[in-house]
């Protein structure tokens, strides 16, 4: 499922089926053993990204806990918001549990989402979703590393009123920065909540 649509690399329909691949291949990977002879498909890696103070962060930052991340953006008209008050209800439903998680909103949109910018659209949803910009180069990176995209449909060059085509699945990560299993952006709060805490408990 895709959301409401500046390219991050160089064909948009292209990343379209490699992340559709490299993520269906990733759940293959996470809820079944590999044979010995074969590679693992892996979901996340390194990246240095903003958080809403300035603050520069990379993937160690947040070693130890559990994540829930997300890319969209903040002007998304449709998908982002209703993906994120799902993460809300999510971490609201895991009570305590939730101190073990940290939901990150990750824009592929940095032309527009300025720290500030995230800042103010994620205290819309839960205070406790941290959201994340960079340079151009920096998002298409991370966005690399998680099989996601994001292309922004423009009706005339510079224009500043968009719709960003973008990737929509929420990915879960083990506190050693270890892609677990993802969620399709239209789960509801509540399984998103009730597997996590399962997952956790293993």
């Amino acid at each position: 499922m895709y959301c409401h649509r500046e390219l991050l690399r160089p064909s948009a329909l292209g990343l379209r089926i490699l992340s559709s691949i490299v993520f269906a291949a990733a759940l293959i990977v996470s809820t079944a053993p590999a044979p010995a002879d074969t590679v693992p498909v892996t979901v996340g890696g390194p990246f240095m990204l903003t958080e809403p103070d300035g603050t520069t962060v990379t993937d160690r930052t947040y070693r130890g806990k559990w994540l829930l991340v997300f890319f969209g953006y903040a002007t998304c008209p449709d998908t982002c918001p209703a993906t994120l008050n799902e993460i809300a209800i999510a971490l609201e439903k895991l009570g305590p549990d939730a101190k073990r998680i940290q939901a990150l909103f990750i824009t592929v949109d940095p032309e527009r989402d300025t720290p500030e910018t995230l800042k103010r659209y994620t205290a819309t949803f839960d205070t406790r979703i941290v959201g994340l910009t960079g340079s151009p180069q920096q998002i298409a990176a991370v966005a690399e590393e998680y099989g996601a995209y994001g292309a922004a449909h423009r009706h005339k060059a510079g224009a500043q009123d968009y719709l960003v085509d973008h990737s929509t699945y929420i990915y879960f990560m083990d506190p050693q920065g270890k892609f677990v299993r993802g969620f399709d952006a239209r789960t509801p709060g509540d399984r998103i909540a009730d597997t996590a805490r399962k997952i956790m408990a293993q």
